[in-house]
């Protein structure tokens, strides 16, 4: 039975990095191509017509939560990828 080493963890930097870097992309890609087709104004007066919105806090509210929705994806992606033998430590021989 061979035993692999358990690479040493990532500073934090890295793995925070490593989470919203990626996702920063994404979420301005996405709310390029999402506000191409959509006005923040006509979707404010569907959705909340009372609020006194800007189109430039529509852009800015439209970004952040498309970032929080692919911080979220790629955090989940990290979470998986993670070495299970963190995790899965192996039983000493007396139990």
């Amino acid at each position: 039975m061979s035993i692999i080493a358990d690479p040493a963890p990532r500073p934090l930097a890295q793995r925070l990095g490593a989470v919203l870097w990626p996702s920063f992309f994404a979420a301005g890609v996405s709310t390029m191509v999402f506000f191409a087709f959509i006005d923040p104004l006509q979707l404010r007066d569907m959705t909340f017509p009372n609020l006194a919105l800007t189109r430039g806090l529509g852009y800015s509210i439209g970004f952040f939560m498309f970032w929080i929705a692919t911080a979220a994806s790629s955090l989940f992606t990290w979470i998986l990828l993670r070495p299970a033998s963190r995790f899965n430590r192996a039983l000493p021989p007396d139990h």
